[in-house]
């Protein structure tokens, strides 16, 4: 019976144990300092001395991540020979076998092996894998049905599942498998585009049509999306406006303002509809509806251009280069520059707020939308004439933002504990960042790229009463706001800044989630059973959130991401091997050489590394890839990751398990920010 324990070093070594652990240590941080081949050589000089298990396992380890299966098969049989008894060698060498192609080793290796609870899920995975290369099919398919019906590798026994139906042209029951993969990871691209393909196929022309619309709003330059979009158009059973599912607004919300006894509050320029890199998007026409009577003043003169009444609806037009407000009437108010409309409330109780019809969220992801929305405070319209574009501008106070900011970026109904280090940190983040964008006229976008603002109908009770329990309270560093990023989920260890590619700083270092991991024992090779095995730690927190942003798998077809590096970089040919070239200690890769028959293409941080290895986006950079083979070709990879995000600071998931483990909100801040100091700008 399979222990699946994971080792640490050996409870019964020979004489030079210090000597050992030492040469382990030496060959560890060879790896960590970019050095793997050095590393490599040194745990395989240490695994022929002493016969080290855990000097093998590295070196296989190692010998897989730079391309090399046949030398970890050559490594791990030597392993083999020596630990017999020793599953964890067992499993390493049939792993090493799948990943060199040899499926008959692999499948004999794998029956001897019994997992128990989720770690079966990843054995019935690879024996399915061993089973479809050796051209059973149908063992393979009862293997993944096992395996889909768990818990920890969902996505990924549903893909493969899905894959054996397309061969069997089974395409209501593909469409079911992918669907499930989709459904337990929206960002699981290339399930998505088979799901919706199996969609067609089964003649589900709505729902094909839905799929195919979120990878073209994810990907607006693949022209297939598009292609596919217009062929379902004719056969859809409903009207196209019925399958968006957009969020129309048309009432306002009773609102109470925000207001502060210790003076007045920073005041923000907030960009709406902005693209992924928080710039301005194309728009020519802007709708707006005001719940108070407004004035419209010039910005340039302050002087009033016009008046409106409460719930009248108004739009912005760009036309031939010339800017205009429309009345509900018609009647035509030229401008230049920008304008600036000022609801008014009849009291302090019942605050003003505007509708602005289709405003783009997400832009770039897969849940990605454009709907109506809702903001306090006022709204500058800008003609910018050197983008050809009406830009919105939202003018709102710095707390009645984080009220659109925290249900955007953290879920309302995590603990409140959690919630408040959030509004603690966001407030943090857009003090350190005002101007971020003054090129462009504003101080923040809405998107990713600064931090999300979905302003009204993005609050909730809970996210306001964060914000409001925490006022002015931000985080220092040197008595200067700290950059305070986040991440969805850190996967279990947060990386460090420089590490990611961005700078060295005292207070952005990688800090452990986990619970049954002792980090200072770390080797390369743990990093396997990390990554493809369930362990207990705080950011594994699931409650009203995906499992897969803890743990998530992706297969990236090699003929795909041939063509996405020849799209994004340059051709290269077909694609041989994806070898991680740099990983720092907390797991995250920091850089990946792409090897092709035509050339090489190196890449480096973790947002170019995420961009480039798959159809959309890898959810982090925290992650192990092999080789999948078919008929002895090379025809996928698949990455096994952790974490949603660039793992940087604060991981939103993991304070949400250290909240429900009873910990205070600035004992969170304390240990995601070591040496900051949580501060009351309001007492200073």
């Amino acid at each position: 019976m399979m222990k699946f324990i994971l080792p640490l070093f050996l409870c019964c070594w020979p004489l030079g144990l210090a000597a050992q652990a030492a040469s382990l240590a030496e060959a560890a941080d060879l790896y960590f300092s970019g050095q793997p081949q050095e590393a490599l050589q040194k745990y395989i000089a240490l695994s022929k001395k002493e016969g080290n298990k855990d000097a093998f396992l590295n070196a296989a380890f190692i010998a897989l991540e730079q391309g090399n299966p046949k030398q970890a098969v050559d490594i791990m049989s030597a392993a083999y020979s020596q630990y017999k008894q020793d599953d964890t060698v067992a499993e390493f060498l049939a792993e090493a076998y799948l990943a060199d192609g040899q499926f008959e080793n692999a499948e004999k290796l794998f029956s001897l092996l019994e997992g128990g609870g989720e770690r079966s899920e990843l054995l019935l995975i690879n024996l399915a894998r061993t089973q479809r290369g050796m051209g059973e099919r149908e063992l393979a398919k009862q293997n993944l049905i096992r395996a889909a019906a768990g818990r920890s590798h969902t996505s990924l026994s549903n893909y493969l599942l899905g894959q054996i139906y397309e061969e069997e042209k089974n395409w209501p029951s593909a469409a079911q498998a992918f669907g499930a993969a989709v459904e337990y990871d929206h960002q699981f691209t290339e399930a998505r585009i088979h799901y919706a393909a199996a969609l067609e196929k089964a003649k589900k022309y709505n729902e094909a049509f839905r799929q195919y619309r979120v990878l073209r709003t994810a990907s607006p330059k693949n022209t297939l999306y598009q292609a596919a979009l217009n062929r379902l158009r004719p056969k859809l059973t409903k009207k196209e406006k019925e399958l968006e599912n957009r969020k129309e607004r048309h009432t306002h919300t009773l609102v109470k303002p925000v207001i502060s006894l210790d003076g007045p509050l920073q005041q923000l320029r907030v960009a709406l509809g902005t693209t992924a890199g928080g710039r301005p998007s194309p728009r020519s026409s802007l709708i707006f509806t005001p719940s108070h009577p407004f004035k419209v003043t010039l910005k340039s003169t302050e002087k009033t251009l016009l008046l409106g009444g409460g719930e009248e609806t108004w739009r912005a037009e760009l036309k031939n280069g010339h800017a205009a407000l429309i009345s509900p009437k018609g009647k035509r108010y030229p401008f230049t520059g920008a304008v600036i409309i000022t609801p008014k409330s009849a009291s302090a109780q019942d605050g003003a707020t505007i509708l602005i019809n289709k405003i783009m969220s997400g832009a770039g992801m897969t849940w990605a939308s454009v709907d109506d929305k809702e903001y306090r405070g006022r709204l500058e319209i800008v003609h910018d004439k050197k983008h050809n574009t009406l830009l919105p501008v939202n003018l709102v106070n710095i707390e009645e933002y984080l009220m659109g900011v925290m249900s955007s970026e953290m879920p309302s109904q995590f603990p409140m504990n959690a919630l408040r280090a959030q509004a603690v940190l966001a407030r943090t983040y857009a003090l350190k960042h005002l101007g971020k964008h003054k090129v462009y006229g504003y101080d923040l976008c809405d998107s990713q790229n600064c931090q999300v603002y979905g302003g009204v109908g993005a609050e909730s009770e809970s996210g306001n009463a964060a914000v409001e329990s925490t006022m002015g309270q931000v985080l220092l560093y040197r008595e200067k706001p700290i950059e305070g990023v986040f991440s969805a989920n850190c996967g279990g260890f947060t990386q460090s800044a420089k590490e990611a590619g961005w700078f060295a700083t005292p207070y952005l270092n990688p800090v452990s989630d986990y619970k049954d991991f002792d980090f200072s024992t770390l080797q390369p090779y743990h990093f396997k059973d990390l990554l493809q095995h369930p362990h207990d730690a705080y950011s594994r927190y699931d409650k009203n959130v995906s499992r897969a942003a803890y743990r998530w798998a992706r297969v990236v077809d090699e003929r795909e991401l041939r063509q996405i590096i020849k799209r994004q970089k340059k051709d290269i040919g077909s694609i041989v091997a994806i070898i991680p070239q740099k990983r720092g200690r907390s797991g995250y890769v920091s850089q990946v050489l792409v090897k092709g028959s035509k050339g090489r293409v190196l890449l480096s941080k973790e947002n170019v590394i995420r961009n480039n290895l798959c159809p959309g986006m890898l959810r982090s950079s925290y992650f192990i890839v092999v080789p999948n083979y078919e008929n002895r070709q090379l025809k996928s990879f698949v990455f096994y990751g952790g974490g949603w995000g660039h793992g940087v600071g604060f991981c939103q998931t993991g304070s949400a398990g250290r909240a429900e483990a009873g910990q205070e909100y600035p004992e969170i801040l304390k240990h995601y920010f070591p040496q900051t100091t949580l501060t009351d700008t309001r007492k200073e």
